[in-house]
């Protein structure tokens, strides 16, 4: 593939790419048409799934059953469900609401702090197995009123702090497009389910690009809403101290918009508070943006080197929007990189100081360092030496880079750049319990320098697939709006969907 390969010859690449097995695995390839055959009801996404069941297509009890056994199938190979609430499932058919908007589709939630009454939370953890709540979180709460059918929850790394997902406690999870993979993370395991036909869309939360991340990873649409648009799926207003929120990884835009239209608004009491949109974000995908501005990140913020085919998934992706009339030049925003990603990681060492420190309350006993992983363990640690006056530097920090990039949106509608620096890598690299921890932390920048941003300033932010690289493994596209402006993106995402239309794009094979 070529420097300057044209957007059709790239498409038609991407497309040669997926008809064929994946490469470069030592294990045997197996066809997942034979583990699992795609059929027309496999190939729709959340929306079209709830046609088929107001259509009479399909029924609840169908749908249900036919995603436990794709689970009982492919899990095993996969490694994506962590949690099984099958007989829970069954009995929230007898009050599902036919009339609500995503009615008898099947979904699971994200193992990483949601409470679901009755049933077990991990976090990742084996020092939080175990872990029971008495009540519906206020999003879960919401995803049932969508009408939704949860059937379980899908893997997390420990506490969410690393960009893949694998975790002592439940192993990794494989990418399906290449299972020597990562699927990325911390949302790995919703990526998984919903790439590999478990279900069509899933539950998934984003504190540095859990979202985003494994979205891109796994060929899927991820959104990281703005921070206040969607409350959280346990009682508390905010995770990771503002930084982290909830929403879902989708196969398209318009369930993106659906699912916001259906879940959007402060939970009472919420100390972030958005004034609603004009109209329901479905309807903004209906008609095309205006004339938008568009600033191309030329590089990392953090200056790291960036894989020629990230940026040529990024070329493709600005073809289209200079087509549709958009202006796209290159900008950088004056943000201190150093600056904000420490005052981040001050931030993350004392909340999981503090998460630790709630379990140890809850088990009457102290964590051990073999209780948890050696990163998880030297973050908790780190956060031991954070006194009052470093924390609030650290948050003032974090406002600055907020106000800063605010500044920049002054000028720009939107920000794009890939959505990861690399491709998908090899399970085993990006775990929380490394033999080379420099060696790690170097691995965990190289790969992620991108997304981390928008959770410091809130702004809303996804990642759209847009090709396959040369060894047929998905790539990303990121775009990031102005807070509160998940319309404009979502709208522009619609207007790249329907160029490449990636729906029909699955992994056919699991080598």
């Amino acid at each position: 593939m070529t420097e300057d390969i044209s957007r059709r010859r790239f498409v038609g690449a991407m497309a040669a790419t997926a008809a064929t097995a994946a490469v470069g695995s030592s294990a045997a390839a197996t066809p997942l048409d034979e583990a699992s055959p795609w059929d027309e009801l496999d190939r729709l996404d959340a929306t079209g799934v709830a046609e088929w069941v107001r259509g009479g297509k399909v029924t609840p009890r169908e749908l249900l059953d036919r995603s436990i056994k794709r689970i009982d199938r492919l899990n095993p190979i996969i490694n994506a469900v962590t949690l099984r609430h099958d007989d829970l499932a069954w009995r929230s058919l007898e009050t599902l609401d036919r009339s609500a908007p995503f009615a008898g589709v099947p979904f699971l939630l994200k193992d990483l702090w949601v409470a679901m009454a009755g049933t077990e939370v991990t976090n990742g953890s084996r020092f939080f197995q175990g872990t029971q709540y008495d009540h519906d979180g206020e999003l879960v709460s919401r995803f049932r009123r969508a009408g939704f059918v949860i059937l379980g929850k899908t893997a997390s790394p420990e506490l969410g702090l690393t960009t893949t997902t694998e975790s002592a406690l439940h192993g990794a999870v494989k990418n399906p497009w290449r299972l020597d993979r990562t699927a990325g993370g911390s949302s790995g395991g919703a990526a998984a389910a919903v790439s590999a036909g478990m279900v069509p869309i899933a539950h998934a939360s984003d504190g540095g690009g859990s979202i985003r991340i494994p979205a891109s990873c796994c060929g899927l649409v991820g959104l990281k809403t703005s921070r206040g648009r969607v409350p959280f799926p346990i009682r508390r207003y905010q995770g990771w101290g503002g930084l982290s929120t909830h929403f879902a990884v989708t196969r398209s835009v318009r369930d993106a918009a659906r699912l916001l239209d259906a879940v959007a608004g402060p939970e009472s009491g919420a100390p972030v508070l958005q004034a609603p949109p004009q109209g329901s974000f479905a309807g903004a995908i209906t008609k095309a943006p205006r004339t938008l501005r568009i600033a191309r990140l030329p590089a990392p913020l953090s200056g790291g080197a960036v894989d020629p085919e990230c940026e040529r998934a990024v070329d493709v992706v600005v073809e289209i929007c200079r087509k549709q009339g958009h202006r796209v030049e290159v900008a950088m925003p004056q943000i201190d990189y150093k600056a904000y990603t420490a005052a981040f990681g001050t931030i993350i060492a004392v909340q999981t100081l503090a998460a630790i420190r709630d379990r140890e309350q809850q088990l009457a006993r102290t964590c051990n360092p073999g209780d948890v992983e050696l990163v998880t363990w030297y973050i908790a640690q780190s956060g031991k030496k954070v006194d009052g006056l470093a924390f609030a530097a650290a948050e003032s920090a974090l406002d600055l880079a907020a106000r800063q990039s605010a500044a920049f949106m002054g000028q720009w509608d939107l920000i794009l750049s890939p959505t990861l620096a690399q491709a998908p890598v090899s399970l085993g690299k990006l775990g929380l319990s490394p033999t080379d921890f420099a060696q790690y932390a170097a691995d965990v920048t190289a790969f992620s320098p991108f997304t981390s941003l928008a959770n410091v300033t809130g702004q809303p932010s996804i990642s759209v697939p847009v090709a396959l690289s040369t060894d047929g493994l998905p790539l990303g596209a990121m775009f990031t709006g102005r807070y509160a402006d998940e319309s404009t993106l979502l709208a522009l995402a619609e207007q790249i969907e329907r160029e490449l239309s990636w729906q029909s794009r699955r992994p056919r094979f699991i080598a």
